[in-house]
């Protein structure tokens, strides 16, 4: 009797831990918005440091007003540059909230590429599916991507999916490339590749999911960073051990956060992959992976 009823109250402590951990998950965390400081060393000797907004994920519905004020409030950041590196809906009717969401950011440059969630609405999930890395896409319904695109493009920004831009950003010659998302196999490199143009201060690439085979193509080509969202960071992590998943080709040490990137004998590359702002309406929480967005300082690299 004395186990049955230790069992029970063990069992019981059980499930009010889990009990508050979700509650914690779905109404803290999910909500607590933070922005990340990265320094980046990429620019060329002699050059002034450059402010690049990166803002991933942020799978948006109607209704998100809090989400929304905090990313319209980083205009006051100032940035020189804004990536934008995709998945921004998660309901057909919210193309207006993120209209309004990012008008103020339109004062500065930009540019952009698509992820799964800017085509097709999320859709119900088995969380567990997340843990075979090959498990089948489920599509939802379609999006009205062409109206996010006219949005971004008429607030100045450049279209990336499976293209290549050229800017002056405070000064400085960009060169830009990006894929449309590998997640669902919309990536052609071949639109794009071929080497850096040797005049450009810096070159950038853009890719909604950071696979492997889509950063090698990169850092080949002689890229000098590559911006990536789509991992959420793991979403659901494990205190001092971190993501449990990826949920695309990148190692868990990558999932988040800014690293570098090599493959053979050419030169590596930095990579910054943000943990993103928000979340599938189907499974809203974030656990030891709070929602992000990154102010990435460009310098000087060390000679």
């Amino acid at each position: 009797m004395k186990i049955s009823r230790g069992l029970a109250a063990a069992a019981g402590i059980g499930i009010g831990a889990g009990a508050l951990a979700l509650a914690y998950a779905s109404l803290y965390e999910r909500v607590q918005y933070t922005l990340r400081h990265f320094a980046v060393p990429a620019l060329p000797a002699g050059a002034e440091p450059i402010r690049v907004l990166h803002i991933s994920d942020l799978h948006m519905t109607p209704g998100q007003v809090r989400k929304a004020h905090w990313v319209a409030s980083l205009s006051a950041l100032d940035p020189d540059l804004v990536l934008l590196t995709g998945d921004n809906l998660a309901h057909p009717d919210a193309v207006d909230l993120v209209s309004k969401t990012l008008r103020p950011l339109f004062k500065a440059p930009g540019a952009f590429v698509f992820g799964s969630n800017d085509y097709y609405a999320p859709v119900l999930k088995n969380p567990l599916q997340y843990f075979n890395p090959n498990h089948e896409h489920r599509y939802g319904a379609p999006l009205p991507t062409e109206e996010l695109r006219k949005v971004l493009e008429d607030g100045g920004w450049s279209d990336l999916n499976n293209a290549a831009a050229d800017r002056i950003v405070a000064g400085l010659n960009v060169h830009f490339a990006g894929v449309d998302d590998p997640h669902f196999d919309l990536d052609d490199y071949d639109l794009v590749s071929g080497p850096v143009p040797a005049d450009a201060d810096l070159s950038i690439g853009l890719t909604h999911s950071p696979e492997p085979r889509v950063l090698d193509d990169f850092v080949r080509d002689g890229y000098d960073f590559v911006a990536a969202g789509h991992t959420h960071g793991g979403q659901v992590c494990v205190p001092g051990y971190g993501a449990l998943v990826t949920n695309c080709g990148i190692d868990r040490e990558r999932v988040k956060g800014l690293h570098e990137w090599a493959t053979g004998a050419d030169d590596g590359m930095w990579i910054h992959v943000s943990a993103g702002l928000g979340t599938s309406p189907y499974a809203p929480v974030r656990f030891a992976c709070a929602p992000e967005a990154s102010l990435l300082t460009f310098i000087p690299a060390e000679l």
